[in-house]
């Protein structure tokens, strides 16, 4: 599997914390939901809206997913995230690691299956290879 690698930087704001002033637990997995869907608009150039239109596809749904609490963020932290992607045929994998000024916080990886509507069942969805043009672009 070839791995290819995003950053960014994603600002903790009030709304993300917890009555303690710490980042909300599941804040951190909207963060790497976002963090995979800028992966893809970073390599394929267009939005999450455009490319799944583009490519003809259902999305790509999350399978599996875990996490590893390092240290708490708060407010107004400027939190980097770096997300590394590895293919398989109809599935990724994103691995993401949060730190704050050099020190990690949290990691996260997430399985995800690429997806189309069942022909025999249009309100199914079912895998689907990746598209090589996708593939292409990450430069697979």
């Amino acid at each position: 599997m070839t791995k290819i690698t995003n950053i960014r930087t994603v600002r903790i704001e009030w709304g993300d914390c917890d009555p303690a002033g710490i980042i909300y637990y599941p804040r951190y997995f909207e963060i790497v939901d976002a963090s995979t869907a800028a992966l893809f608009e970073s390599a394929l150039g267009m939005t999450k809206y455009h490319f799944t239109r583009h490519y003809a596809f259902a999305g790509f749904p999350v399978v599996t997913t875990r996490a590893r609490f390092i240290k708490p963020t708060r407010y107004g932290d400027d939190v980097r995230v770096e997300s590394t992607i590895a293919f398989g045929t109809s599935s990724f994998t994103v691995e993401h690691k949060l730190s704050l000024n050099g020190e990690p916080c949290c990691e996260c990886s997430e399985k995800r299956v690429w997806v189309g509507r069942d022909p025999a069942d249009p309100s199914r969805i079912k895998s689907m290879p990746i598209p090589a043009a996708v593939r292409e672009k990450f430069g697979v």
